[in-house]
């Protein structure tokens, strides 16, 4: 394996669902009640029509049509009524962020989750503190998985003409984070087996991981 030397890091991007935060059992029981209330079948069977490349937030519109918006704002009251009790860190989250932290490498969150959600949730989990950039969804002109979303997490950071795959990290676990990483020349670190697939061959400048735990120690042996 390639050894992940932090020695010309200039930031590292964490993506935050299913990455850092547990928060997929929540959002899965949440929008399940969505559904149910519209009188439609489970996500299992509804995800066939959304679109890989667009947020959770954005397939409302796939999938409830002209409904999209009222059961948007019903999921987020419903989520926001249930995800302090549910919602956990990663395993390893936490010494993951204090290693970039105390070696005073920016730490970034690229999301595609909406601004209101994340606010809620991720002082439940994290202290705000590790974090120089925040961009959620609909805060660059495109979401990933859209280099530009990237380059404005990134922005008074790293320019654009200097994020190479030694200067600029993209951890996350769907194919949206690494092809945003990709777009602009970041090296992608993916964890776990992807959100809706697994590739036959991982993205140029990416590397795989089965869990944070793994990336961690990875880092560990790399810059001991």
């Amino acid at each position: 394996m390639e050894k992940l030397d932090v020695s010309k890091l200039k930031a590292v991007v964490f993506d935050w669902d299913s990455t850092l935060a547990n928060s997929r059992p929540v959002l899965m029981s949440c929008v399940n009640k969505v559904l149910e209330s519209y009188g439609m079948p489970c996500w299992d069977v509804v995800k066939a029509k959304r679109d890989n490349n667009l947020s959770f937030q954005d397939n409302f519109q796939k999938i409830f049509e002209d409904k999209a918006e009222e059961a948007y704002a019903l999921y987020r009251q419903i989520y926001l009524k249930n995800v302090a009790r549910q919602i956990t860190a990663a395993p390893f989250a936490h010494a993951l962020l204090h290693f970039f932290y105390k070696r005073r490498i920016p730490i970034c969150l690229m999301t595609n989750k909406d601004r209101m959600l994340l606010d809620f949730e991720l002082p439940i989990l994290f202290e705000n503190e590790y974090f120089s950039n925040i961009v959620c969804g609909h805060e660059a002109a495109d979401n990933k998985p859209h280099g530009v979303h990237l380059t404005e997490t990134l922005k008074n950071i790293v320019r654009p003409n200097e994020i190479l795959p030694e200067t600029v990290w993209v951890v996350g676990d769907s194919p949206q984070d690494s092809s945003c990483a990709c777009a602009c020349g970041a090296r992608g670190i993916r964890i776990g087996d992807g959100l809706w697939e697994e590739e036959k061959e991982m993205p140029e400048n990416c590397i795989f991981f089965h869990s944070l735990v793994d990336f961690y120690e990875s880092l560990l042996l790399s810059n001991a």
